[in-house]
């Protein structure tokens, strides 16, 4: 499918938003989503792997960067209410922990975890959405990219947030899933044809300088890190986005979510290059 393009040279160009993974940084995508509010547009269509899933999903239903930002400062700064839901959604109980031999005591179900944490706003059908948006989550047994754009929203944006070792897999028509960073941490790919220009949001490059030697855990999710970076990296290399903004927020971790005030301080200064990049290249 060709894009399409604009009906005069005056017309202003559509566009099509991609929010990529990140952990953490994720957040700073919220601060792109002000800058589309403060210029008066809005993508065709948006995709969004990660945590760039659950962010496309809040603005795709309708949700303004502002509300999107009240909602993740209360759950990081409300912490006692926080770490309660985190605990209500633990993968099974502690005594089946038990009872089965060895497992991961933080272990999390990432439907149960959706459900607590995600703005009430979001609807449970991807049709009930103000923009069409599309998940990306990665099938652990088929080792494949697996997009989601129709069906109950809820399930899919669980299963592309599925973080390994952090979150349970999900399971979907067969399929076990887990996080869409897997195999596209930024899914500009699946936005082609939808609109004349493509936006994406990069939020994936980490910490460069060494910081000793990490906790295993710590470890663990570094290295998911670099190879979303690798990932991402080759993409870009052989057909980039129209526009991709990189937030400057690589000196937090991935799972600092308690430093979300901070991460969206940090990425506040894109907001004007954003403006000024986007009018250039959707007119006016």
């Amino acid at each position: 499918m060709s894009r399409r393009r604009p009906s005069s040279a005056s017309a202003k160009r559509t566009f099509a938003l991609a929010l990529g993974g990140g952990g953490a940084r994720g957040f700073a995508q919220i601060a792109v989503i002000e800058a589309l509010d403060d210029l008066g547009v809005r993508p065709v269509a948006i995709a969004g792997s990660s945590i760039g899933a659950a962010i496309g999903a809040a603005y795709a239903a309708g949700m303004e960067g502002r509300a999107i930002r009240r909602h993740v400062i209360k759950v990081a700064h409300e912490r006692g209410d926080t770490f309660a839901r985190l605990i209500a959604a633990r993968a099974g109980s502690l005594a089946a922990m038990f009872s089965a031999g060895f497992g991961n005591p933080v272990l999390l179900d990432a439907e149960k975890f959706c459900a607590a944490f995600l703005p009430p706003n979001i609807p449970d059908d991807f049709a009930a959405l103000a923009i069409p948006l599309t998940t990306v989550a990665t099938d652990l047994y088929g080792r494949c990219e697996v997009a989601f754009s129709s069906g109950p929203l809820k399930p899919a944006i669980a299963a592309s947030m599925a973080l390994p070792g952090l979150l349970r897999p999900v399971e979907i028509a067969g399929r076990i899933l887990v996080d869409g960073a897997a195999v596209n941490p930024l899914p500009f790919d699946q936005l082609r044809g939808r609109a004349d220009l493509i936006v994406a949001v990069d939020c994936s490059v980490g910490p460069a300088a060494s910081r000793g030697v990490p906790d295993p855990w710590e470890c663990l999710f570094m290295t998911l890190q670099i190879m979303g970076q690798t990932i991402a990296a080759e993409k870009l290399r052989h057909g980039a986005p129209d526009l991709v903004i990189r937030p400057n927020v690589g000196v937090f971790r991935l799972l600092e979510f308690f430093r979300a005030s901070a991460i969206l301080r940090a990425a506040d200064p894109i907001k004007a290059a954003v403006k000024e990049r986007l009018t250039a290249l959707v007119g006016t």
